[in-house]
């Protein structure tokens, strides 16, 4: 709160604490131990030190918090990971790989599903957006009648009109028909939902991005440089 009070808007670390929250919960731990906070940090396996290192500084702070007032709560110590490189080489993706990714999110069940992830992938491909911000779009923020989007509240706080190929917006549509049949009164007004009805979850969309990417035979180009969904926008 009180950082938060600054101006930062800490998005990614609230994430990632959440998620940080969840696997203490699912272990059945009630405080932080240097044990299970590198073993959460170093999650997935193959994930790169500076990830790794990024994830567990966001739990350092948040245990020092603690600490202040629980003495038990025990403080990751500062260089436990080796961040490496902190940069990621960007993935530049060819005509036949996007068409490849799209083509594997035709697989995935339920069919909602498989359309979220094909007009997602598709969208960032053709837009430029970033992924956070494909996932924060409301309904209400497709434009269909003037071929526009509206980016709010993206980076620095700004937000911004992205006009659309016809052809884009004829997809955006026939998705939106489709989340409509599913999900006629959708308790979220995200335009892209989930098979419960919700906005998809940052971590999730990765996770299923990285399966796809797999299956479509994206492979690493060199040690710094993977198939990540945040590229596709290159």
């Amino acid at each position: 709160m009180l950082r938060r009070a600054l101006g930062f808007k800490l998005a990614s670390a609230a994430r990632l604490l959440g998620q940080f929250v969840s696997y203490l919960e699912a272990r059945g731990t009630s405080t932080v131990t240097t044990s299970d906070a590198l073993a959460w940090a170093t999650l997935p396996a193959g994930a790169s030190p500076a990830w790794q290192a990024i994830r567990l500084s966001v739990v350092r702070g948040f245990a020092a918090y603690l600490h202040g007032t629980d003495p038990s709560v025990q403080v990751p110590p500062a260089g436990l990971i080796r961040r490496g490189n902190d940069r990621a080489t960007p993935y530049l993706y060819s005509d036949a790989e996007i068409s490849a990714l799209i083509a594997a999110a035709a697989g995935l069940r339920p069919r909602l599903r498989a359309a979220t992830y094909q007009t997602l992938i598709s969208l960032l491909a053709v837009s430029g957006i970033r992924i956070g911000e494909a996932i924060a779009l409301d309904h209400g923020d497709l434009d269909a009648g003037s071929g526009l989007l509206v980016v709010r509240d993206a980076k620095f706080g700004k937000s911004r009109l992205v006009p659309l190929h016809p052809s884009t917006t004829g997809a955006l549509t026939r998705y939106a028909a489709l989340r409509e049949e599913h999900h006629p009164r959708p308790a979220n007004p995200a335009l892209f939902l989930s098979t419960a009805g919700t906005r998809l979850l940052h971590s999730n969309a990765g996770f299923t991005f990285t399966r796809l990417a797999g299956q479509a035979g994206l492979t690493r180009r060199s040690a710094s440089c993977r198939p990540r969904i945040h590229d596709i926008r290159h």
